[in-house]
């Protein structure tokens, strides 16, 4: 038995083998892949930042005098009208400086007109030569001397009266009271901030922006600002101030966004924002999500795009901007009815056969022309 055995799989490995060699590899199965077209527009973020809704102009108010806080009038939150009276201090001392003044103004004033009268009196004497030359250029010497006491007098007296009216302390334009920092029966000294004041002048976006992204951002920059409390709705603003120094702890350059004079109605003080920062030279029209890009042999970036013809992989070599949270802007390299393979990419080499499917598992007809609905696509 073991005689016959040998030959007959002897003969049945040698079939095996020239059938093999005479016939065909089977045909690769085409890999399923993940496709897009990428995504376009200008206003296409490169980066978003977190940010606070501000009053473009904020004043810290505060007397310019110390004093015992009498009264205050308005509390944070309040609407305040230009002129309007916000504290006041207690004006005892101050009136009492200006009753002072007010009588060295008519002592200087009763000097002057005494004075002035012997220097009437000395002038006739000098017609009738009976003073000497000198003695009235001394008159008129002292009568001089009385008129500026007497401009003196005044303008202390402007100076109290101005002290007394410091007193109170009144809103410098319409506005909101954002902020309040001190209560009546406090004692507080001059230049000490009370209130702050949010002006009715306009809202901003107060961000900070970090130094990789500082070059990429200038000012007069369109960006788009999204409340957190209105997901999905984007105002239209404009970078309006960027600081010319880091701040030493942070290392982040303060800058302010400036909402349109339509959207400024919308937001409210203090409320939480994120800006969505579009590239500054008008260049990015596409992206393409962060997993679609991959490693050019050259060490630049490229993307995995389908062939339509063939339905086979190339490799195309982009050039992209600054990186988003989740998106890449790409300012050449792609059309926007291109198939970008858009996640495992790693995966995949030069000429494969794909077979491209959509988020929805859907096959995808890579030759089909791009809708305008589709060129939108976030």
């Amino acid at each position: 038995m073991k005689r016959l055995l040998l030959p007959c799989l002897g003969i049945l490995a040698a079939v095996g083998l020239a059938a093999c060699g005479s016939g065909e590899a089977p045909p690769e199965t085409p890999r399923p892949v993940l496709v897009e077209h990428p995504a376009g527009g200008p206003a296409e973020a490169l980066a978003t930042y977190a940010g606070e809704v501000r009053a473009r102009e904020e004043s810290p108010l505060a007397f310019r005098i110390g004093g015992n806080l009498v009264r205050r009038h308005v509390d944070a939150g309040q609407a305040v009208r230009q002129g309007q009276v916000l504290a006041e201090l207690d004006p005892g001392d101050q009136r009492l400086q200006a009753q002072a003044a007010q009588a060295q103004l008519v002592a200087a004033e009763a000097e002057l007109a005494r004075i002035g009268a012997d220097r009437a009196r000395f002038a006739a004497l000098v017609q009738e030569r009976l003073v000497s030359r000198s003695a009235m250029d001394a008159q008129d010497a002292a009568w001089k001397a009385a008129q500026e006491q007497v401009h003196s007098a005044r303008a202390q007296l402007d100076v109290a009266r101005n002290q007394a009216a410091y007193a109170q302390l009144r809103a410098p334009r319409d506005g909101v009271i954002a902020s309040r920092q001190a209560e009546a029966g406090q004692v507080v000294a001059a230049g000490q901030v009370i209130f702050t004041l949010a002006g009715d002048a306009g809202r901003e976006v107060a961000i900070a922006l970090p130094e990789s992204h500082i070059r990429e951002i200038a000012v007069g920059q369109p960006v788009e600002v999204e409340l957190w409390s209105a997901p999905g709705q984007r105002l239209p603003g404009r970078i309006r101030e960027i600081a010319a120094a880091a701040d030493p702890v942070a290392r982040t350059f303060a800058a302010r966004v400036a909402l349109d004079a339509g959207a400024a109605g919308a937001v409210e003080l203090g409320e939480s924002a994120r800006v969505h920062v579009t590239d500054s030279g008008g260049r990015t029209a596409l992206s393409v999500p962060l997993s679609a890009l991959q490693r050019a042999p050259d060490g630049d970036h490229a993307v995995w795009v389908v062939d339509p013809a063939t339905r086979t992989l190339k490799s195309v070599p982009v050039e992209v901007g600054a990186l988003g949270e989740s998106r890449a802007p790409v300012l050449s390299g792609l059309a926007a009815g291109d198939w970008v393979v858009s996640a495992g990419g790693h995966l995949l080499r030069e000429g494969q056969q794909v077979a491209p499917v959509d988020r929805d598992n859907r096959p995808v007809d890579a030759g089909a022309p791009v809708a305008a609905a589709d060129q939108a696509r976030p």
